[in-house]
């Protein structure tokens, strides 16, 4: 029995009101960088200026950190606990629950990433802007498809 004075131990659970909606509103800012990068590659990378590769680049790194943000925050959503949250980490959780359809491209793409932040190579910026073109936006158009349907649910 408590008596006045003693200290009470309770476990609280703190709800936060906003994670139904945390998951879309990145959601949000994900499919508006998406739609930006899928126009500025519509006509393939030789159709754009030194420029616009440039902004190209930059536009899939900051639609890749939020495709991931996204996919983390979705999956969260649903109950899953992440052992560590590493971009690495989501990726390979969301394949294994088929969030993602071909984990391998995912992982390239990660390092790719991280491989344009370190590396300025013309040859290895054309590669990566061909990559991006052919292989990650495929990947990530069908992210985009399974969020968008995943929203309206």
């Amino acid at each position: 029995m408590w008596r006045y004075g003693e200290r009470i131990r309770i476990k609280l659970r703190v709800v936060n009101p906003n994670a139904d909606v945390r998951w879309k509103q990145r959601f949000q800012n994900f499919d508006r960088a998406f739609v930006l990068l899928r126009q500025a590659l519509e006509n393939g990378p030789s159709a754009l200026n030194p420029l616009e590769k440039e902004g190209s680049v930059q536009r899939f790194e900051y639609c890749f950190e939020l495709a991931w943000k996204t996919v983390k925050d979705y999956l969260e959503h649903g109950g899953f606990v992440f052992s560590t949250a590493t971009p690495r980490q989501v990726l390979k959780d969301a394949f294994a629950v088929k969030v993602l359809g071909d984990g391998q491209v995912w992982i390239d793409m990660l390092d790719h990433r991280n491989l344009l932040s370190h590396n300025h190579s013309a040859a290895g910026f054309e590669r990566a802007l061909e990559s991006i073109h052919t292989r990650y936006l495929p990947a990530l158009e069908q992210l985009h498809e399974f969020l968008t349907r995943e929203s309206l649910k």
